[in-house]
Parts: structure tokens; sequence; C-alpha cells
């Protein structure tokens, strides 16, 4: 089920795209503080978690995106693997979030590129990451066709990103948090009105797992499967390029 909320007044379409724009931008300086703070560190484990579900090690020496890369702290924790050999593409269409994450690895590359219409050939990467993005996306089934597009024929996309715990009592203590004080911690440190109300509302209009697994699947890939993390706060789709 797709969890619901009469109150949710998020943008859509182009206006989100503007919104979202507008938000990370403002909120860049900080953005790494609070995810390290208002997760109690365990984004760090949930990042590298998404890049062991990538495969990486079937080609080591390859090249790999990492989509809504942010400040490139997903892109990072695959470059800096002693034993990645390669090269990550961070793309994000937030540039001011991008220098932020300058220096993270020497394996990573930034590349300013809106996920739906990515400046890159069809069939070039060997693997793609997104992590906490795709919610994030005016077009969700548009930004997961590209994602298809530019990977090879049996390369993995991994998604990491927030879902909804169905639960108790995990699900109440998820939604006291989520609704009363995430937003007001980050509304002190970011000092941003309103970002981190949007991150909670986001969630909870966000496809359930299993209808994003079925997107995958619409988008081109194959051996979709995903598996939640800390009792359902959180997701790792995996999917392989469909196709030779």
């Amino acid at each position: 089920m797709i969890a619901t909320d009469k109150d949710l007044s998020l943008p859509g379409g182009p206006e989100k795209r503007a919104y979202v724009r507008g938000m990370f931008t403002a909120i860049a300086p900080r953005y790494d503080l609070l995810n390290h703070v208002l997760s109690l560190n365990i984004d760090r484990r949930w990042r590298r978690d998404a890049v062991k579900a990538l495969g990486w090690e079937r080609n080591s020496a390859g090249t790999y995106l990492d989509l809504c890369a942010g400040t490139l702290d997903l892109a990072a924790t695959l470059g800096n693997d002693p034993g990645f050999k390669g090269r990550v593409i961070g793309a994000d269409f937030v540039k001011p979030m991008l220098e932020l994450g300058r220096g993270k690895s020497k394996a990573v590359v930034p590349v300013a590129a809106d996920a739906l219409d990515l400046p890159f050939a069809s069939a070039f990467f060997d693997g793609a990451t997104v992590g906490f993005g795709v919610r994030n996306l005016m077009d969700l089934d548009r930004g997961l066709a590209e994602a298809a597009r530019v990977l090879k024929p049996g390369a993995r996309l991994v998604v990491l990103e927030f879902t909804t715990p169905t639960w108790q009592p995990m699900r109440g203590l998820y939604f006291f948090y989520f609704r009363r004080l995430l937003p007001l911690v980050g509304r002190l440190v970011s000092k941003h009105r309103d970002a981190y109300t949007y991150l909670p509302e986001s969630v909870l209009a966000f496809p359930s797992p299993d209808l994003l697994k079925a997107k995958m699947e619409r988008a081109g890939f194959a051996a979709v499967r995903y598996r939640l993390l800390l009792g359902g706060i959180c997701a790792v789709h995996v999917g392989e390029r469909a196709g030779r």
C-alpha cells in the first residue's frame, strides 16, 4: 500500500523540481551534519550496505554512477573502498551539494546533471546507486527508465531509500520521530523553515517497497528484490538491467 496523508501538500511536476533544487541549495552547508545527527550515524552503515549490494567486485576497475549524489557520501563510500580501482560519476542537479562533496574520494568525479535527462551514452555504466534521492524526482518512472538506459545489460541498480514501518511499536515511534522531533531539530540546525518537514512528507507520499519494486521492473530491471533495514525504516532495492 502507498502511505497516504490528506494533509500532505508536496509540490509536483516542475514545481517540485524547482522546490527541491532550492531547498537542497539552502541546506547544503549543514546537510552532512544533519544526516549523521538525525540518523544517529546509522546512515553510514546503510550506505555501506548499498555499496555491498552493488556487487562492484565483479568489475572493480569499472565506471559506476551515483545518481542524486548530493554531497557525494555514497559515491565516496564506493570510491574509498580499498579494493575499488575504477571511478564513480556522482551526478546531481544541485551544484552547491556537489561542491561541498569534492575531495571525499579521489575516485569520484562530480557532474552537474539531471537524473531525468542524463548526459551519458546508453549502456555506459557498470552499475549505479541512488541514496535517498529517488523520492525527490519530479517523475520517478522516467528517472528509473533513464537509469536503466545508461546501464550495461546485467549491471545493477541499487536504490537506498526511506520507507514506512508496518509493525508496532516501531511504526508509532517512527511517526513520532519523523513528524515531531526530526522537523524541530532539522529546522534549528539547518535554519531552513520547512526542509525537514518536507522529508517526512516525501517519505509518506513515496511508493511502498513492493510498488517501487514493480516500478523498477517496468523500467527495465530484472531480478528485482529488496531488503528492509532497521525494522522497515529504510530499504535497499537491487535490480539488474535486463537485456544482453
